[in-house]
């Protein structure tokens, strides 16, 4: 018997005005799994994790999760059953300590104060960010406010954890520190979708990879598959990733 998918989109469809950031989308995500969402830019990628997330109501179609319809809940209820997300452009509570930001992501599971510090701590030395838990989120560098986001994200103890380009902006060895994480994270048990432009590095991560373009599915596959697919070499990737 095959298991159900953890997640499950349906026919989405997202407007903004007159423009459709997606059209009639359709992917599943297995238990375990890490997909990457590829394409170029204004492809849709950020609109359709905005809705798996539930920034926003979609237009049609649906979105199912761990055996739940989250079509329309909103974000505090589909965290509750285990969605968890980074941004684009790392948010943080500047004002506050690194493991106070965390700390936020941790009430939502642990509603005592002393359980969820706990618990924040180790998520921070899960992270390599043990050092820093009494630092100001304000100091941090960039490299570090990424792995702050997935320190609070992790906090809230996720089935399935959404990564917008959380390789952006890294040294070749801070992505290869990255990709580490990120591998163990699945590890824990925890699906992983990511948006990453860094080709090199997400598609050894990865184990299956759906590329958008102008808002639809262009093709899906093993990232074997992919590279190899001509409309996803003419749309995207490009000659030199072919002969890779």
């Amino acid at each position: 018997m095959t298991e159900t998918p953890l997640l499950e989109v349906s026919n989405v469809t997202k407007r903004f005005g007159g423009l459709t950031a997606n059209a009639d989308v359709s992917l599943t995500v297995a238990r375990g799994e890490i997909l990457g969402l590829i394409g170029p830019n204004g492809a849709g990628k950020s609109t359709l994790f905005n809705a798996i997330a539930g920034a926003f109501p979609i237009d049609a179609g649906s979105i199912r999760f761990d055996g739940h319809d989250i079509t329309s809940l909103p974000c505090p209820a589909r965290c509750a059953l285990g969605i968890a997300r980074t941004f684009q452009v790392p948010r943080s509570f500047d004002s506050m300590s690194v493991v106070e930001n965390v700390l936020v992501g941790a009430l939502t599971r642990r509603p005592k104060t002393r359980a969820a510090r706990h618990a924040a701590h180790e998520v921070l030395d899960f992270v390599g960010l043990g050092s820093r838990a009494e630092a100001s989120a304000g100091e941090l560098t960039p490299p570090e406010k990424r792995r702050l986001e997935m320190a609070r994200a992790l906090a809230t103890e996720p089935k399935l954890m959404l990564l917008d380009e959380v390789m952006t902006g890294l040294t070749p060895s801070e992505a290869r520190e990255g990709v580490e994480l990120i591998r163990r994270v699945r590890d824990q048990g925890i699906t992983v979708i990511m948006v990453e432009h860094v080709m090199e590095i997400v598609m050894p991560l990865i184990d299956r990879a759906v590329v958008l373009e102008l808002g639809r599915v262009l093709a899906e596959g093993t990232p074997k598959e992919i590279v190899a697919d001509p409309r996803v070499i003419a749309a995207y990737l490009g000659d030199r990733h072919r002969a890779a």
